[in-house]
């Protein structure tokens, strides 16, 4: 069997809900709940959207909007656990986000170091938040308005073969689904692998992500 190499989602994956949407919620600026309708619906990118939706808030709210994130943000149960198996199998963990680095970074300090972390970065200089995206769409991505482009940091990462193990929620992690080897999912996700044929395992903890790395890991070829 090829090294298994794990792509795990951040929001509402990591965390038991996506921070950018509980932001959104508590701070509310007029029209974000349309452009998030948007995104869910495919009418627009998910980098367009996130884009729009944060540049609704002003630059000034930053350490608010920080201590927010940092305060309501929950670690879904087993997540420690399941860093450890890793490590003690020595199986490559990347986090690949469409999250923020502001929150994202600091959540997970506690659990690293991993193999990687990829996500969007917040820009507080203007008068509004604008965000950065440094993980874009390569030439192979279908979508080119992905934001962190997951599917792309997926082809940068595995040159070597490897079956590559995709952990998700979201939208966000459709395009990276459709290309691992392996989909543990949960949540949205669930019902658009149902509704694209795409096989998937469900999980709710990650007790449950690793009850199906046992499983799986000795019969992926």
């Amino acid at each position: 069997m090829n090294k298994p190499v794990i792509f795990c989602d951040f929001d509402g994956t990591v965390t038991s809900r996506d921070n950018l949407i509980a932001i959104m919620k508590e701070f509310d600026p007029p029209g974000w709940a349309p452009i998030k309708d948007q995104i869910l619906d495919q009418r627009i990118s998910i980098r367009e959207g996130v884009q729009q939706m944060f540049s609704l808030l002003p630059s000034s709210t930053k350490q608010q909007i920080i201590n927010y994130a940092l305060e309501q943000a929950e670690i879904r149960e087993g997540f420690a656990d399941f860093v450890a198996y890793t490590k003690r199998h020595d199986i490559p963990l990347y986090i690949v986000s469409g999250g923020i680095d502001f929150f994202i970074y600091p959540l997970l300090e506690p659990y690293g170091p991993f193999a990687g972390i990829y996500c969007n970065e917040a820009d507080f200089s203007g008068d509004t938040i604008h965000i950065n995206f440094p993980h874009g769409c390569d030439d192979q991505c279908d979508s080119q308005g992905c934001g962190c482009c997951k599917p792309s940091v997926m082809r940068r990462i595995m040159s070597e073969p490897s079956t590559s193990i995709v952990i998700g929620d979201s939208i966000t992690d459709l395009q990276a689904a459709k290309q691992a080897d392996l989909v543990i999912a949960r949540d949205f996700l669930v019902d658009k692998c149902e509704e694209l044929g795409i096989a998937y395992e469900a999980f709710e903890s990650f007790h449950d992500v690793t009850d199906i790395l046992d499983a799986k890991l000795g019969v992926i070829s």
